[in-house]
């Protein structure tokens, strides 16, 4: 019986082991895509040089990642949650916070701090993307995906707005999303702070005060 405990641990603690050490590598390949992609851009970098920065073989990179534009997809998804691994939007914790608030600038604010701490690691990402999707029909596919999943959860912070009975009276749930939608982009991030020097700060501060500006009714 106690064979049979000592091997039973031994399996767990070697099984838990691989795990950390495929979670390990998964980084490193992420990682490296990442700095070639914003580097030298999307089209430039090959999986090789990938792989070699990350230090794993090509046939590893593609059996713990895949191709080139399922790297793209990870990076993009781990950039918009912050975490090692995609995680759906409606359980990433600003959305909570969001559902939560009570009034509309509670709301607004939450997403705004949310859309400025996301802006530095989805910009040089979707730079990638752009340039990647004027070549790759998988990459194009994605791009179209991302903004089309974007919208539809702008419609549901827009929903969510509306029922705080702030919002103004002449704008739809459609009005409102889209809005959110082209103001939350990564382009509009980069314009601002990569290009006009803003700081992160500045845009989170002009996003809460727009939005309130635009989307809510004036307090008399």
């Amino acid at each position: 019986m106690a064979d049979e405990v000592k091997a039973s641990t031994a399996r767990r603690y070697q099984s838990a082991r691989r795990s950390e050490q495929a979670a390990a590598t998964r980084r490193r390949i992420l990682a490296a895509a990442q700095a070639l992609f914003t580097e030298q851009g999307y089209t430039a970098t090959s999986v090789s040089q990938i792989a070699a920065r990350a230090e794993v073989a090509v046939d590893t990179l593609y059996a713990t990642v895949g191709r080139k534009p399922a790297l793209l997809r990870e990076l993009l998804e781990t950039a918009l949650s912050g975490a090692d691994q995609a995680v759906p939007a409606e359980q990433r914790d600003y959305v909570r916070q969001i559902r939560e608030a009570s009034t509309a600038g509670e709301k607004i604010a939450c997403y705004a701090e949310a859309v400025a701490r996301i802006g530095p690691r989805m910009a040089p990402i979707h730079r990638a993307l752009a340039e990647a999707a004027l070549r790759d029909p998988d990459c194009a596919a994605l791009r179209s995906e991302i903004g089309a999943r974007r919208a539809a959860n702008m419609r549901l912070l827009a929903a969510d707005l509306r029922a705080t009975g702030e919002l103004r009276p002449d704008l739809s749930d459609d009005d409102v999303a889209d809005i959110v939608w082209s103001m939350n982009a990564a382009e509009y991030y980069a314009l601002l702070v990569g290009e006009r020097g803003w700081t992160v700060e500045r845009f989170q501060s002009w996003l809460i005060d727009a939005w309130t500006r635009i989307l809510l009714v004036a307090v008399q």
